[in-house]
């Protein structure tokens, strides 16, 4: 791999994590069509390239990820009720994210190997742009905030989260529309879907650290650092556009996109498997 393929790569799953488009479906697509050669290096990109979009979405929400953590520990210690809600709000954090480990396993044991295939990922990328159609044309946003959050919400949106296990399930579209649909209002689902990124994606690294090891780095070192880099840059920029456009109700253009790559995906891309 040279650091021209490493920076594409850093700059489409950047882009690609916190957009509603599936960033799993763009790698495996990416590799397919430019013919990039990453077999020998995959799970060393993979474990940077998130660990560079877990530190994007750190950054950009260190604030409420601080206010969280401080509450969190003030209503442990003082019982201070101004920081209940947060409090709930970190359990509720928790709990998703546990249910999403665990229905996640168990859809990736159930579809196997068909996981990377062609009509799978089509498939699962028009799914994704049929939801956000829905989250602007066919359901009513809610008034519900992080005070009225409830362990429903946790159990359902967390399973809404587990979907994004399959390439071309898109894991922000799908806890938004979950979150909508939970009657939560846009600000609060939006919040909750970056801040539930934060333990699924650190999970996913920690878990692939051990399997490194010193030779997966031997010689690409300096591509190692254009992805990453590119990645963090295009996360941060992938944050900030979701959120504009979903204030601008303006989902239908990721919609249409995700269908088309779906069909052509399905279509013309036969026998994609990693």
């Amino acid at each position: 791999m040279n650091w021209v393929e490493a920076l594409l790569l850093g700059m489409i799953q950047g882009i690609s994590e916190f957009l509603p488009i599936s960033s799993s479906a763009h790698l495996v697509i990416a590799e397919k069509i430019l013919g990039i050669q990453i077999s020998t290096s995959n799970l060393t990109f993979e474990v940077i390239l998130h660990a560079a979009s877990l530190l994007a979405v750190i950054c950009f929400f260190w604030r409420d990820l601080l206010d969280i953590i401080k509450d969190f520990l003030s209503y442990l210690l003082t019982k201070d009720q101004k920081a209940q809600a947060n409090y709930r709000f970190a359990w509720l954090i928790v709990g998703a994210t546990l249910i999403t480990m665990g229905v996640g396993k168990g859809i990736e044991g159930i579809i196997g190997t068909n996981m990377t295939h062609s009509s799978t990922i089509g498939a699962s990328l028009i799914v994704t742009g049929l939801f956000l159609i829905l989250i602007e044309h066919g359901i009513n946003v809610g008034t519900r905030t992080v005070k009225d959050m409830n362990w429903k919400d946790c159990i359902i949106i967390g399973f809404g989260q587990a979907l994004a296990v399959i390439p071309g399930i898109s894991r922000a579209g799908s806890t938004l529309i979950v979150s909508l649909w939970c009657g939560l209002d846009k600000k609060t689902a939006v919040r909750y879907s970056f801040l539930l990124s934060i333990p699924v994606i650190l999970g996913i690294t920690i878990l692939k650290i051990p399997e490194l090891t010193t030779e997966t780095f031997s010689g690409i070192g300096f591509e190692l650092a254009i992805a990453c880099i590119a990645s963090f840059i295009f996360a941060i920029i992938g944050i900030k556009w979701l959120i504009q456009m979903l204030n601008q109700a303006k989902l239908t253009y990721f919609a249409i996109y995700c269908i088309a790559l779906g069909a052509i995906t399905w279509i013309f891309l036969k026998d994609i498997q990693i």
